[in-house]
């Protein structure tokens, strides 16, 4: 996996490497939530994340399109192994109260 190592890092995490803009904790997966998700501009973005810079957004979008096919499958892994620890947890305090709430209402 080629890296732009300019704006882009690979760090280590939970469930295998994450790329990030380089210097900060923002996952590539957050720039392209914000951008493609939730319809932020690059202007929203860094309205909302004074630290980052126009360059490191771009590069985190670049790095997402270079990269698609693989970071779409590993996101999509993970969200699955997510699903299936949480069908083998017992449910939080907060999940009972919050189902409890809705069997009232």
């Amino acid at each position: 996996m080629d890296v732009s190592t300019e704006h882009i890092e690979i760090v280590e995490g939970a469930r295998g490497p994450k790329p990030r803009i380089k210097g900060t904790g923002i996952r590539v997966l957050d720039v392209v939530n914000w951008y493609h998700h939730m319809g932020w501009s690059v202007s929203q973005i860094l309205e909302e994340f004074p630290h980052l810079t126009p360059a490191g957004i771009h590069g985190a979008l670049a790095y997402y399109w270079d990269h698609k096919d693989e970071l779409e499958a590993k996101w999509a892994a993970d969200d699955a192994w997510v699903q299936e620890m949480m069908r083998h947890e017992p449910p939080s305090k907060l999940r009972k109260m919050l189902e409890q709430r809705r069997q009232v209402g």
